[in-house]
């Protein structure tokens, strides 16, 4: 059995991946989220009610785990640093981590270019999360989803360097990927992937 941190657990990514794994495996959840009242929860879950950008909040949160995901939006290059921190303090080193495809400019034009960080900005504090992921000792996996759809798991995997393989990628092809990775150390590891719709 393993013990699994999701940080944003209440969020539309978050929630998926939380139902994959309460549904194909036995392991334990901590549901840690800023509003922890919405969910409700299963004899396998624990509730943490908490701020990411708190340390003391994190480490309540990181004790015994064996492995963390993160699917959060906002400022995640600060994001990341905490939780990267609260991970070494706290001797977790499995790192799932939800950013975006663009971040490596690895769009093709016949995908839609215009998504890369070169012309979107926005994109900034997500490569910037990555690179302090990549920076880091832990033994992580940077995820980089096309945009997110409804439908069957049916995806494929583009590593970092490759060109990003499509526009988006169904929500349950990314909890999918996610239940894997958790399953298996080595799964991805030291690595920063794209998934898309095949």
């Amino acid at each position: 059995m393993t013990n699994v941190l999701i940080i944003g657990a209440t969020g539309t990514i978050g929630g998926a991946v939380r139902q994959t794994l309460l549904k194909e495996t036995d392991n334990r959840l901590t549901l840690f989220a800023r509003s922890a009242s919405r969910l409700n929860v299963s004899d396998r879950e624990t509730v943490v009610a908490g701020d990411v950008t708190k340390d003391s909040d994190l480490d309540k949160a990181m004790k015994g785990q064996d492995a963390v995901f993160v699917a959060l939006s906002g400022p995640l290059d600060q994001f990341a640093k905490r939780i990267v921190a609260a991970m070494d303090r706290n001797n977790v080193s499995r790192l799932l981590f939800i950013t975006s495809m663009g971040i490596y400019n690895e769009i093709p034009a016949s995908v839609g270019s215009n998504g890369n960080l070169s012309s979107n900005g926005v994109l900034r504090p997500y490569r910037e999360a990555a690179d302090v992921i990549e920076a880091s000792d832990l033994n992580y996996t940077v995820i980089r989803p096309g945009w997110f759809t409804n439908g069957p798991v049916n995806y494929e995997i583009t590593r970092k360097g490759e060109p990003f393989g499509g526009h988006d990628v169904s929500i349950s092809s990314i909890a999918d990927f996610v239940e894997k990775a958790i399953a298996d150390d080595t799964y991805y590891s030291h690595d920063s992937v794209g998934l898309n719709a095949k």
